[in-house]
């Protein structure tokens, strides 16, 4: 296994000692490595994100140049938003 040296805070060396204090961890490696891999993890769900919004973006500039849109004015603006917010929250499982 590759070795390599990384320098770290004051407060990162106590977050990993502690976390080795409490048996989280058997050494310094153990969490370096479960925390570059909750780091790749954390980008490929960023990625997939930011792929998902692309499409969502993409589907409303066709929506655009289909015509296929409403106006409100600033009065309407936030009740549409306020709308929109209470669907997502029901839509969530």
């Amino acid at each position: 296994m590759p070795t390599r040296n990384i320098s770290l805070t004051r407060e990162q060396d106590e977050f990993v000692e502690d976390l080795i204090r409490t048996g989280e961890y058997q050494n310094a490696s153990e969490a370096v490595r479960d925390a570059i891999r909750t780091l790749r993890q954390r980008r490929q769900e960023d990625a997939l994100r930011l792929k998902a919004l692309k499409v969502r973006i993409e589907a409303g500039v066709a929506a655009l140049e289909r015509g296929d849109f409403i106006e409100l004015d600033d009065a309407q603006l936030d009740s549409y938003l306020d709308e929109l917010a209470a669907e997502e929250i029901e839509d969530v499982p």
